[in-house]
C-alpha cells in the first residue's frame, strides 16, 4: 500500500509491505503546475514500483482552485425569485465599521443565474408544478454557450422532497448530456438556502478541474503500471473512489491535511494518548486539530474566504499561511512579518539553490545552526548557507540587526502565528491546553515543537516517527467513510416517530451504497446522530443515538436524552420545554485493517551524540549535542538543548526541556 500526500513544497510517499512489515518512506519536491507529473518522479525513487497494489492520494487541487477562485464557469438555477439570494448573502458584516467593506463574490456570476417557474414548499407538497418545457429550453441554451463548464442546480425545499431537481437533472442529461450538473439534494440536503446554494455551486465549479485531475491520476498511473486500487482522501478522512470524487468533487475541499489527523488519531489510542493537538508544519501551511478521548473532530463550518461558506462533513482542521518556505518581509511601517507568502518548491527557500532570493523560515532555522546543510533530506539535497545569509540581509541591515537576531525574530513571529492556530481549536473552544499534548510534525513541525510548548503552556510534546511523512502516513491507515445528513424538522409536539424512522433507514441505505460501489462490504459500522435544539435556539447539538429510540415507546427517552447531553455541554437543560429536531446525520464506516507498528529494542538510556553544534536560542548561542534518530534505542533520555537529526527532519530540544524515545520510536518532550 503506498500514501501519497501532495504538498505546496514537496511530495511525500509511504509504501507499507503488508507481508513483511516494513514502511519505506521518501520525498521529492512537489510540481506545482503539475502535480501528477511531481508523483511520477518522486516515484522514480522507489525500488519496488511494480508491487504497489493499493495507491491512496491526498490532494489539494480542490482547496486550491476553492481559495484561488481558479473554478470552472458554471450557471446557476433555482427557484423562480430568488436568484439573488446567492448575492444577498448573510446580514452579518466582517467589519462592522468598514464602510468600504464589500460583501465577497459569490463562484458565479449574476448573468449566468436562471429561474424556474416551479415551487415545492415546506411540507414537500407541489404548489407549483415543474415546466418540463422550459427547463428542456434552457438546457439546449446552457449547452450551446461555450462559457458554461457545469450547472449548479438549487431549488427551493428540495431537502424535502428532491422530485423536481430530479427531474432537472434528468433533463439535462438528455439535452445537455456534455454538461455536468450538481443538485442541492445530492451534495447537501439541508436547510438554510445560502449555505445550500454556496456548496452547491461550489461542487458544479470544481466538477470539470476535479474530474480532469482525476482522469490524469489514473491513466498516467495506469501507463506507468503502479497501483489496481487507486483512490483519493475525503475531507472527513475516508477514502473514495476516483469516480466517486469526480462526481462529488466537494468531498474534497480539505482533502490534504486530513492524513495527520488520522494519523494522531491512531497514535492517541496506541499511545494511550486521549488528548492531542496536532501541529502539522510543512513548506506552505501550518494545520492544527484535536483529538479528544481518542476521536478526531468534525465540522460543517468551512468558509471559501469569509462570508462564503461550505458546509459538508470534514475533519475540523484550522490553516494558516505559516510553513518552513514563508516569506519574511518588512511591512510600510517598517516592522518585521512573517508570510502568508510562500516561496513554495520553486524557486523555494534562498538556501535551496534554485532562484529563490528572499529570506523564509528555513532560511533562518539554517543560520541559527538547526539545520545541517549538508544533511538536509539525508544529504540528497545540498543546503547553500551563503545564500540564506544574503538574502538575510535583506530584513537584518534595514532593521538594523545582525543575521542571526534576525533569525531568530524570524522564528519568534513565525512560533506567535501558529500560536494563535493552536489557541483557536483550544482556548477558543474552552479547552485547557494543559490537559493536551502536543504532536509535532511536518518536514517543520519538529524544529518549532519544543517553543510551542512554551508558547502555547502545553506540558508535553510528541514527535512521531516520519514526521516529515506523517500525512501520508495516515492515508495508508484510513478508512472508507461516507457522511448523509438531511434536514426533516419535526419537534417534540408533533413527533412522528414512523416518518423519523423512514428517514434513517433512507440515509442508512444511501450510505452502505456508497461503501458498495467502493468494493467494501465488511467490517462495516453504521453511526447516526441528530442535530437537535431547544424551540428557539438558532445552534444546534449533536446527539448521537440509538436506532430503537425511534419506537414509540421510546420517545421520552429521546428527548431526555438532550436534555441530559444539554446539560452536559451548557451546564444547564429546560425538561418539557418544547425540542426541534432538525437534521438527521449518518455516517458507514467501512474498516481497513492498519499495519503493525514495531517496538524498538531497549537500550541502558544513554546515547552518545555523533557530533556537536552551535545553535542560536533565545538565551544565547550554544554549543548542543546531535544525534541521529536511528540510532536511538527505547528508553533513551535526551537532556536539552539538543538536536535529534533524521533524513527529513530535525527535532530540537530546546533548554530546560528533556526527550524520552518511547518503546515505538516516537520522541516524547516535556519540561526538565
Amino acid at each position: 500500500m503506498l500514501g501519497i500526500d501532495v504538498g505546496g513544497t514537496f511530495t511525500d510517499f509511504v509504501a507499507q509491505d503488508a507481508a513483511t512489515g516494513k514502511t519505506t518512506v521518501w520525498k521529492s519536491l512537489s510540481e506545482s503546475g503539475d502535480p501528477v507529473a511531481g508523483i511520477l518522479r518522486g516515484l522514480e525513487q522507489f525500488e519496488d514500483r511494480d508491487r504497489i497494489d493499493v495507491v491512496r492520494l491526498g490532494t489539494t487541487v480542490a482547496t486550491n482552485a476553492l481559495l484561488e477562485r481558479t473554478v470552472a464557469p458554471i450557471a446557476y438555477v433555482t427557484t423562480a425569485g430568488f436568484k439573488d439570494v446567492l448575492f444577498i448573502q448573510r446580514g452579518h458584516r466582517r467589519f462592522h465599521y468598514d464602510l468600504s467593506w464589500k460583501k465577497p463574490r459569490p463562484l458565479v456570476k449574476r448573468r449566468d443565474c436562471y429561474e424556474l417557474d416551479e415551487r415545492i414548499d415546506n411540507k414537500g407538497n407541489v404548489v407549483t408544478p415543474l415546466d418540463d418545457g422550459q427547463v428542456r429550453e434552457l438546457a439546449r441554451k446552457l449547452a450551446n454557450d461555450e462559457t458554461i463548464a457545469a450547472v449548479a442546480v438549487v431549488l427551493l425545499f428540495s431537502y424535502v422532497n428532491p422530485s423536481h431537481e430530479q427531474r432537472v437533472k434528468a433533463i439535462f442529461a438528455q439535452e445537455a448530456p456534455a454538461l455536468p450538473v450538481s443538485i442541492s439534494y445530492d451534495v447537501l440536503p439541508r436547510w438554510k438556502e445560502y449555505e445550500r446554494a454556496s456548496t452547491t455551486i461550489a461542487d458544479a465549479a470544481l466538477k470539470p478541474i476535479v474530474s480532469r485531475q482525476m482522469d490524469s491520476v489514473r491513466d498516467r498511473l495506469k501507463e506507468n503500471g503502479i497501483g489496481k486500487s487507486v483512490s483519493v482522501i475525503r475531507s472527513n478522512g475516508g477514502e473514495m473512489t476516483l469516480d466517486a470524487a469526480s462526481e462529488t468533487p466537494i468531498q474534497l475541499a480539505l482533502s490534504g491535511p486530513t492524513g495527520g489527523v488520522v494519523a494522531a488519531k491512531h497514535l492517541a489510542n496506541l499511545l494511550g494518548l486521549p488528548s492531542l493537538v496536532t501541529f502539522d508544519m510543512g513548506g506552505t501551511s501550518t494545520d492544527c486539530a484535536t483529538i479528544r478521548d481518542g476521536q478526531e473532530t468534525f465540522t460543517t463550518e468551512f468558509e471559501i474566504e469569509w462570508g462564503v461558506p461550505i458546509q459538508i462533513p470534514m475533519i475540523d482542521v484550522r490553516t494558516i499561511g505559516a510553513g518552513g518556505g514563508s516569506i519574511a518581509w518588512i511591512d510600510k511601517g517598517g516592522m518585521l512579518r512573517v508570510g502568508p507568502e510562500s516561496s513554495r518548491s520553486f524557486p523555494g527557500p534562498a538556501c535551496y539553490g534554485q532562484g529563490g532570493t528572499e529570506p523564509t523560515v528555513t532560511d533562518a532555522n539554517v543560520l541559527l545552526g538547526r539545520i545541517n546543510p549538508a544533511n538536509f533530506l539525508g544529504g540528497k539535497m545540498k543546503l547553500d548557507l551563503a545564500a540564506a545569509m544574503d538574502a538575510m540581509d535583506k530584513v537584518a541591515a534595514p532593521l538594523g540587526l545582525t543575521r542571526e537576531r534576525a533569525a531568530l525574530s524570524i522564528v519568534h513571529i513565525a512560533n506567535n502565528n501558529m500560536q494563535g492556530a493552536l489557541r483557536s481549536v483550544l482556548i477558543e473552544r474552552g479547552l485547557d491546553p494543559r490537559d493536551f499534548t502536543l504532536m509535532g510534525f511536518g518536514g517543520a513541525g519538529p524544529l518549532h515543537i519544543s517553543e510551542l510548548m512554551d508558547m502555547a503552556g502545553i506540558p508535553r510534546g510528541l514527535v512521531p516517527n516520519h514526521p516529515g511523512q506523517q500525512s501520508a502516513f495516515g492515508f495508508t491507515l484510513t478508512d472508507a467513510r461516507v457522511d448523509r445528513q438531511r434536514t426533516t424538522h419535526m419537534t417534540s409536539f408533533d413527533y412522528d416517530a414512523k416518518r423519523a424512522s423512514t428517514v434513517l433507514s433512507q440515509l442508512i441505505e444511501e450510505t452502505l451504497a456508497d461503501l458498495s460501489r467502493q468494493q467494501k462490504s465488511d467490517s462495516i459500522a453504521v453511526l447516526c446522530s441528530l442535530e437537535m435544539r431547544y424551540h428557539g435556539q438558532n445552534y444546534e447539538l449533536e446527539l448521537p443515538i440509538d436506532r430503537k429510540l425511534f419506537e414509540t415507546s421510546q420517545e421520552d427517552r429521546l428527548w431526555n436524552s438532550f436534555h441530559d447531553a444539554h446539560e452536559a455541554r451548557f451546564g444547564f437543560k429546560f425538561p418539557g420545554e418544547t425540542v426541534e429536531i432538525v437534521n438527521f446525520i449518518v455516517t458507514a464506516i467501512g474498516h481497513t485493517p492498519t499495519p503493525q507498528l514495531h517496538k524498538l529494542a531497549v537500550g541502558d538510556g544513554s546515547a552518545t551524540p555523533v557530533a556537536r553544534r552551535l545553535v542560536h536560542f533565545e538565551e544565547g548561542a550554544i554549543e548542543v549535542p546531535i544525534f541521529k534518530r536511528e540510532t536511538l534505542l527505547a528508553g533513551v533520555k535526551i537532556a536539552g538543548p539538543a538536536l535529534i537529526e533524521e533524513a527529513v527532519s530535525v527535532t530540537v530540544i530546546g533548554p530546560g526541556h528533556r526527550a524520552e524515545i518511547d518503546a515505538y520510536g516516537h520522541i516524547i518532550i516535556e519540561k526538565k
